[in-house]
């Protein structure tokens, strides 16, 4: 028994060795469960190649990298960074190679190009995954299909092209490009719809036009971990320094084209005994990313009305200016919206130094985004001409010229050696003047103030050394007084509202003087107030004639919308509860509602309503899912849905929200709620209402953007048919008449799998029976064809008009 024990134990490395040699036989495959999963291992267990679990514990990158380093390094990944849902399945057939199936068996990606039958797949240590046919010929590899990254031994043929991530942890293509073209190895930004490739901002200068045999051939990274480009005639034109200290022999080697467009080569120490555990850069290019971009098309280094600055690592921050907020606060590298209002209407036309003023931000230029310049200018004549000009957005002001500019501005940077001045305008009506009766911002509320009178008049009759006391003790009380009051009306440290007096409001509104809307719980109206010490444009719900039954849904959404933040929500800023005056202060958004985009004279762009369907999918997931306690809208539809200057859409008007905890799963009704075309059929079977009632909202609302038309139509028009959008979109699909749905809509016809594909998720999503519609999250998943979308059965009868 022992000499039997020692004889398996002797075969034992040999089993190892045969399980990590990189080779990988036909059948085998990976299951996409946790990020534990067993990968494919290269001979030396340099590289894995398997699934990596994202943040969304429920989406899988397939994907090559680095796995003896701590943060396994992502090399290469599959489908152009779209990930894969839990369960998915990437299997190697003979046929087509790399198969990976969704959980429901459909095939979802394949290793394109093979034309042979495959034999086997080999995960060699220079992390390049090979499918190798039965002649023992290469029939695939990865590194013939890079993503962002190049790697020692890999080379870049002419017309061969890399993208960026969109972000650190969003690997789907993003908007800066790596191509090698011309004999020029080329950087440059790029339309991330079409792929028009911008202007240049790197080129290395190596094609020769008078001469091809001097010009560029190949893009070399040396197993040495030098990279060059070779020219025809065999001399090398060097990419990584001649005097590089990092010899290949102790480190591992990338060069990657980051997410913010900066092209780097870094290196990593194979021992853990140089103490170092970060890759350390070897050479980047651009050397300055915010002046390097140059073209006129395009945002630039960062995005619209954004201003880049250059970090210690060469890489690019950016931030907006005074005045400006992000478009998306998860994207700092995105573009920027402005607080202040402008146009060419008649009375901007005619303005003057009275209607306009200026905030100046020194040393900042967008030196790509002027229309006009003026010589030989001081300051008051830069300020003035743009005053008298209804499209100027913004003065520069440097050495003594003037160039004036419009929005969106390009290019943006800061440079503490421009030496210039920016004088961006804003309307004097936008900024409500500063009133010294007000009081300071944090009291709300007229006994606040009255307290402060009775104060002040005990004070004026008593000796100083009891005023020093009293006035300590006294602002010491009110602090903890009117913390508590504050906690009162508003139960939850997470949130950061502003509590707003109405004289504020009234002021910020111009006594209420700009309505944008009219709703079941108010009206709302345009404002200006001052935040974080800038000016910001607002909407103002006027609710100071609410009933009283209606005051806790008041509540409920000063509470709740206080800690709700997504990127396709509207943002509330602060309210006002003062007596019989209660109003919620939100972040205005420029274009309005989707009802307004939708029905107007001019239909949209396909490709812009599809993805203003995702971000309204995306913020009910918010809701429905991600939130800490779960939010039930009850109302959505096109005139809840707004747009910010950029036309993403953002989910308004929680007015009408049921709250859930999170151990509720249901409700039962006890009033209908919402609006006439969009409303399920549980409010009126008396059946507990779930989160499925949004789903059937917004199913409707898909069909009202795939279409653009109402959800009830005009029955006086004499198209019976079209007057119940619901009923005449499954007519569509069932006889396959799309294009009457869309209206010939050439856009949309053009891509029929993703129209078909969104027309059936919006027929799922208003099935009766609350358990057939799937959820926010599966209806993502269905949009963007991550799971199959199966064809859905005809809806019951039921119809929400009643």
């Amino acid at each position: 028994m022992a000499h039997a024990l020692l004889f398996l134990l002797s075969l034992l490395p040999l089993s190892i060795a045969a399980q990590s040699n990189g080779t990988i036989d036909l059948g085998k495959s990976i299951t996409a469960n946790t990020d534990a999963a067993d990968p494919w291992l290269s001979p030396s267990s340099n590289f894995a190649f398997g699934f990596r679990q994202l943040e969304d514990h429920n989406l899988f990158l397939l994907s090559i990298w680095y796995d003896k380093i701590p943060d396994r390094t992502i090399v290469w990944f599959a489908n152009d960074g779209v990930p894969f849902s839990s369960g998915s399945k990437v299997e190697l057939t003979s046929g087509k190679g790399l198969v990976v199936t969704d959980p429901n068996g459909k095939e979802v990606w394949e290793s394109v190009g093979v034309s042979n039958e495959v034999a086997s797949g080999f995960l060699n240590d220079t992390g390049n995954f090979v499918l190798v046919g039965s002649d023992s010929l290469s029939q695939w590899e990865s590194f013939t299909y890079p993503t962002d990254t190049l790697l020692p031994t890999q080379t870049m043929e002419s017309g061969l092209e890399l993208y960026s991530r969109r972000s650190e942890t969003n690997f789907s293509q993003g908007r800066f490009q790596l191509r090698f073209k011309d004999g020029n190895l080329l950087l440059n930004t790029r339309d991330m719809v079409s792929n028009f490739a911008y202007d240049n901002y790197y080129t290395s200068n190596t094609s020769d036009p008078t001469n091809a045999s001097n010009s560029g051939q190949q893009v070399i990274f040396s197993d040495t971990g030098y990279m060059y480009i070779l020219r025809t005639n065999g001399l090398r034109s060097d990419l990584t320094p001649r005097t590089m200290n990092f010899p290949a022999s102790d480190y591992y080697h990338r060069a990657t084209l980051n997410f913010d467009g900066v092209f780097v080569q870094y290196a990593y120490p194979r021992s853990s005994s140089t103490g170092n555990t970060n890759w350390s850069v070897v050479r980047s290019v651009p050397d300055n990313i915010c002046s390097a971009i140059r073209g006129g098309l395009g945002s630039g280094a960062c995005g619209f009305n954004n201003i880049c600055s250059l970090g210690d690592d060469k890489r690019p921050i950016c931030q907006c200016p005074q005045g400006f907020l992000l478009m998306d606060p998860d994207d700092k590298y995105g573009s920027c919206s402005p607080n202040f209002t402008q146009s060419c209407g008649k009375a901007d036309v005619n303005s003057t130094a009275d209607a306009y003023d200026f905030s100046t931000l020194e040393n900042i230029d967008w030196p790509l985004s002027d229309y006009e310049q003026l010589n030989s200018s001081t300051e008051s004549q830069c300020k003035n001409t743009c005053l008298q000009d209804c499209f100027c957005a913004v003065a520069i002001l440097r050495a003594g010229q003037c160039w004036k500019k419009k929005l969106p501005l390009s290019n943006g940077l800061s440079n503490d050696r421009l030496n210039s001045k920016a004088f961006l305008k804003y309307r004097k009506v936008d900024v409500p003047p500063s009133n010294p009766t007000t009081g300071p911002p944090t009291i709300c509320g007229n006994k606040d103030r009255e307290s402060i009178i009775v104060v002040e008049s005990i004070l004026l009759g008593t000796s100083f050394f009891v005023n020093l006391v009293f006035v300590g003790a006294f602002c010491l009380g009110f602090s903890f007084i009117y913390r508590k009051k504050i906690v009162k009306g508003l139960p939850t440290s997470e949130t950061s509202l502003r509590c707003f007096t109405y004289k504020e409001l009234d002021v910020a509104t111009n006594g209420f003087g700009e309505e944008l809307g009219r709703g079941a719980f108010g009206i709302v109206y345009k404002g200006v107030v001052q935040m974080g010490g800038s000016r910001q444009v607002v909407a103002v719900k006027k609710l100071d004639r609410v009933a009283q039954q209606k005051e806790k849904e008041f509540k409920t959404e000063v509470n709740v919308i206080g800690r709700t933040h997504h990127k396709n929500l509207v943002r509330l800023l602060g309210f006002c509860e003062e007596g019989q005056h209660r109003m919620l202060v939100y972040e205005f958004l420029s274009n309005g509602s989707l009802s307004s985009f939708l029905f107007g004279d001019t239909k949209p762009s396909w490709n812009l309503r599809t993805e203003i369907a995702l971000g309204i999918a995306r913020g009910l997931v918010y809701l429905h899912e991600e939130c800490t306690t779960q939010i039930i809208h009850c109302d959505i539809k096109p005139q809840n849905i707004l747009l910010d200057e950029y036309y993403k859409a953002r989910i308004s008007d929680f007015g009408l929200a049921k709250l859930l905890r999170m151990n509720q799963s249901k409700t039962v009704p006890t009033t209908i709620r919402g609006t006439k075309g969009y409303v399920a059929s549980e409010w009126f079977n008396n059946k507990p209402i779930t989160a499925k009632v949004d789903v059937y909202s917004y199913g409707v609302l898909l069909l009202e953007i795939i279409s653009c038309q109402r959800s009830v139509g005009d029955l006086e028009n004499g198209e019976v048919e079209k007057a119940i959008l619901t009923d005449w979109a499954s007519d569509c699909l069932e006889e396959g008449k799309l294009e009457a749905l869309v209206e010939n809509d050439r856009e949309a016809l053009n891509d029929w799998n993703k129209l078909m594909r969104f027309v059936m998720v919006a027929i799922w999503c208003i099935q009766e029976d609350p358990s057939s519609r799937p959820s926010m999250r599966k209806v993502i998943q269905m949009l963007e064809e991550v799971i199959e979308v199966n064809r859905p059965p005809c809806p019951a009868t039921f119809s929400s008009t009643t």
